[in-house]
């Protein structure tokens, strides 16, 4: 897995590793910081951009060659589903439906919103600016699609099903970042004014304390120190599981491949050996979440997801060309901005018609937009017992993601003409 050497002065993978993985370190030490100067920053600037960023920055200035190197292959392949698995493991799907319907209809159709405002950004940006989703902008805008529904792993899982390049990638993953925490910043500032929106929602919020209640109890029953056995079984089910969806990934593509050529399979990707590789990893991990592994979230099987995730954060970064993400930042963000617009205005008239708890529409809201990073930290706005709120329909949205950010990038394509 050697990198060609060419220009860069660090040639090997391994080397790389090291250098991704003292980023990551970097990154997460300077981010936990309470006080003094990096707390300041990264009360402007969240932990995921530098992420993106000093790896692109050090293939930018020819430190390393992204391009040339096999370690984005080797995170898309294992560490993509594997993470996949994990967070789809965690999944009490019991819990989230005891959460009521509110609940769930404000997450769905916070779902909703973000497919419905991917069509109506693509096309007013076609009146505004047609420039601007000219050519192969579809493609990028599937990316923050599978951001917004599910969560980082399904966002780079629709850059692989559509063959979004690096450079695009980043464009939208700049806006997705900016967009993303303008809206969470809107959601703390009405949770801040909660009582004063139920009163205008109409909103019944006994629901709320008793919510309050069950999960302070279910986090107490769940939480522990991990053990060796634990993180064991979390690795074993995690790989176990991409392994038998490695495994049934050829066949499939094989017999969609031996179909009839009008039934235009290949039209919608189901030739992709990496779409079916996605496709049944999410499967395998929610199938998990009904038996006794979902136990291993207690351990911090969500955890590990989110280590394997960030290094493949990091290996998409390395291929990107800070020179060439200044193109159309504006003109991007414009569409991002016209995008979360569309989902707040279904998300408020779904809460106002079903007369739902801000509380709902808020983490619902950011359990599509931020995952389960930020989801958490809206849901402790209103009580720090109801976090794991945020975490159990932010986990929902993984399962999600890659399915609705799929059909949307078939409706986006279709928009496109492409």
């Amino acid at each position: 897995m050697e990198a060609s050497a060419g220009s860069a002065l660090i040639g090997s993978d391994a080397a790389v590793l090291g250098l991704l993985a003292a980023i990551l370190g970097f990154v997460f030490w300077s981010s936990s910081r309470e006080r003094g100067p990096w707390a300041k920053l990264y009360a402007l600037v969240p932990a995921i951009l530098p992420c993106y960023l000093l790896p692109a920055l050090a293939n930018s200035v020819g430190l390393i060659d992204g391009a040339h190197s096999g370690l984005y292959p080797m995170a898309r392949d294992y560490l993509l589903p594997a993470s996949l698995v994990l967070f789809c493991i965690s999944m009490d799907v019991g819990a989230v439906l005891r959460l009521g319907p509110k609940a769930l209809v404000m997450f769905l159709a916070g779902t909703a919103g973000v497919m419905l405002g991917a069509l109506v950004a693509f096309e007013a940006m076609r009146v505004i600016h047609p420039e601007t989703v000219a050519g192969e902008t579809w493609r990028g805008m599937t990316t923050i699609a599978g951001s917004w529904i599910g969560g980082g792993a399904n966002q780079a899982a629709m850059k692989e099903v559509f063959g979004v390049d690096a450079t695009l990638f980043g464009q939208f993953a700049a806006a997705d970042v900016i967009v993303a925490y303008v809206w969470m910043a809107v959601l703390l500032f009405m949770a801040a004014r909660a009582p004063a929106f139920d009163r205008w929602l109409r909103a019944d919020t006994r629901a709320i304390e008793e919510l309050q209640v069950r999960m302070a109890t279910y986090q107490a029953e769940h939480a522990r120190v991990a053990s060796t056995t634990d993180l064991m079984m979390i690795f074993a089910l995690a790989f176990g599981a991409v392994g038998l969806s490695h495994f049934l990934a050829d066949p499939t593509v094989a017999w969609v491949r031996a179909m009839p050529a009008e039934w235009r399979l290949r039209d919608y990707s189901l030739d992709s050996r990496f779409f079916w590789l996605v496709i049944y990893a999410t499967t395998f991990g929610v199938a998990l979440s009904f038996t006794r592994a979902r136990r291993l979230e207690g351990a911090g099987a969500s955890k590990v997801g989110s280590v394997l995730l960030y290094i493949l954060i990091a290996t998409i970064g390395m291929q990107m060309d800070l020179a060439q993400l200044a193109d159309r930042p504006l003109l991007l963000l414009l569409l991002g901005l016209i995008w979360i617009s569309v989902h707040a205005a279904v998300m408020l008239l779904v809460a106002r018609v079903i007369r739902a708890p801000l509380f709902f529409m808020a983490v619902g809201s950011q359990a599509n937009i931020g995952g389960a990073a930020s989801a958490p930290v809206v849901a402790t706005a209103f009580h720090p017992a109801l976090a794991p709120v945020g975490v159990l329909l932010s986990v929902l949205g993984y399962a999600l993601g890659t399915y609705c950010a799929y059909l949307t990038g078939l409706m986006l394509r279709a928009l496109a003409g492409a």
